[in-house]
């Protein structure tokens, strides 16, 4: 035989032989699924809740408008400390000025007037007093009249005249009465025209007092919307008056931030917070939760989520957390946004995998993979349909080289891990990724193990 139909010959059986190989090899790793895994492994876990917002100050105060007038001095300047009663602006006087002293006038005018009424009653009591004594006398002289008249020791002339004179007495202490009575009542209106009097000035010294605006509270001056010349105008009814201006007590400093109406059930006061300011990178601020919110608020339209405006609408709800900062900084300001970590709960030496190992999959599902050549029921009561289509928790763990799902329960949720509380033990190596293969792991596939390379799609979930 030639040496080239050797060769030839040759080549063709390796052919043979390695296409023999090549499916051989696809045979065996028919159905094969290319696995990530990780180990069951104890640590300590804590479960956080996060959630945006804003600083703001616990006491706050907004200046608005008491009175009408047109502003002539704004005194402080935003970010600058002020301690209670320090004058912030001044509005135009003048008028409220003349109101005050033309009713300082008015009012001492009134009290000249009550003055002369109380010396004229007390003249009336001294007269009444006299007319009295008048009374007594003329009285006892008629009586004795009339004794010796009666023993006719006196001349009748005698005995008119006692009479005429107590007739008089009468007349007198009545007359005395009636004028006592009336200069009361004068002493008395006159008193009361003082008190007219004093509570208009103290009307006009109030809006007097109104044209300068003092501080209520220390703190800083965190806004001022208005400039020198611009009109203020007092609330009247439903309607604020003119807002001046804001000042805040940065002693306590809070952040009150928005949480998700499915985080809200597992906050309480008095957990830990980390909160960041996004205006101080780098920084970890501390604080503790003061206020969970009870009333929702929807997210798009911030109004407050009542039966009557939320029948028809299936907006997202938040809630309103307030996180009081122990270490608050000089240089927060009111307004910052922020961001706050709220520790929920904490587990020490806790059985943890990633929370992306987690699958869940149908009683059907798992029906299938363990009895795979089962004939499928063709009739099937309401109950049965049901136990089929429940849905079961698991976790994918590699047992020789297959994937077997077994059921578990979960715990609290760290921000990548989650706590194992039954169906695992430290150690177990289980099925992490990829995110697409663990949608479509069917229990008890066969797998191979590579951790040689992070997948993308595994690394984003």
């Amino acid at each position: 035989m030639k040496t080239g139909k050797k060769i030839a010959i040759s080549a063709g059986a390796l052919v043979v032989l390695g296409t023999i190989v090549l499916v051989s090899v696809y045979e065996v790793n028919k159905g094969v699924v290319t696995v990530q895994t990780a180990d069951v492994i104890r640590q300590d876990l804590t479960s956080v809740v996060t959630a945006s917002g804003e600083v703001r100050p616990k006491n706050y105060t907004n200046i608005l408008g008491e009175g009408f007038g047109k502003i002539t001095d704004i005194v402080v300047k935003e970010g600058e400390h002020v301690h209670v009663g320090d004058v912030l602006l001044h509005i135009d006087s003048i008028q409220p000025a003349a109101d005050v002293r033309a009713q300082q006038a008015q009012l001492e005018g009134a009290q000249a007037a009550s003055q002369a009424a109380t010396a004229g009653y007390q003249a009336a009591v001294a007269t009444l007093s006299q007319r009295q004594s008048d009374l007594e006398k003329a009285k006892l002289d008629w009586q004795r009249s009339q004794s010796l008249y009666t023993e006719e020791l006196i001349a009748k002339s005698d005995y008119d005249a006692a009479k005429a004179t107590y007739n008089s007495a009468v007349a007198a202490l009545k007359a005395a009465q009636a004028s006592l009575n009336q200069m009361r009542d004068s002493s008395q209106q006159a008193s009361l025209m003082v008190q007219q009097a004093r509570a208009v000035l103290a009307h006009q010294q109030d809006v007097l007092r109104k044209t300068t605006y003092r501080a209520p509270i220390s703190g800083i001056v965190s806004f001022i919307p208005v400039r020198v010349g611009e009109n203020v105008v007092p609330g009247i009814q439903n309607a604020e008056g003119s807002f001046l201006m804001t000042i805040s007590d940065m002693s306590v400093v809070t952040a009150e931030v928005m949480v998700d109406e499915t985080d809200i059930t597992n906050l309480r006061d008095g957990q830990s917070s980390e909160v960041t300011v996004d205006a101080l990178p780098n920084t970890i601020l501390h604080g503790i939760v003061t206020e969970v919110g009870d009333l929702a608020i929807l997210r798009q339209s911030g109004q407050a989520a009542t039966q009557q405006t939320t029948a028809n609408t299936q907006e997202a709800r938040d809630f309103k957390v307030v996180v009081r900062i122990t270490d608050a900084p000089e240089s927060l300001r009111p307004g910052l946004s922020c961001t706050a970590k709220i520790q929920t709960a904490h587990r020490a030496n806790a059985l943890t995998i990633p929370i992306q190992a987690v699958a869940v999959r149908t009683q059907e599902e798992l029906n299938q993979a363990a009895h795979p050549g089962a004939n499928v029921t063709l009739a099937a009561t309401a109950d049965e349909l049901s136990a089929e289509k429940k849905e079961i928790q698991g976790v994918f763990v590699v047992r020789g080289n297959k994937a077997v799902f077994v059921p578990v329960k979960t715990g609290i949720t760290g921000t990548t891990n989650i706590e194992i509380t039954d169906g695992l033990k430290a150690g177990d190596q289980i099925v992490t990724g990829s995110y697409q293969v663990l949608r479509t792991l069917k229990p008890g596939a066969s797998i191979k193990i590579d951790n040689s390379v992070a997948k993308e799609e595994g690394s984003s979930s």
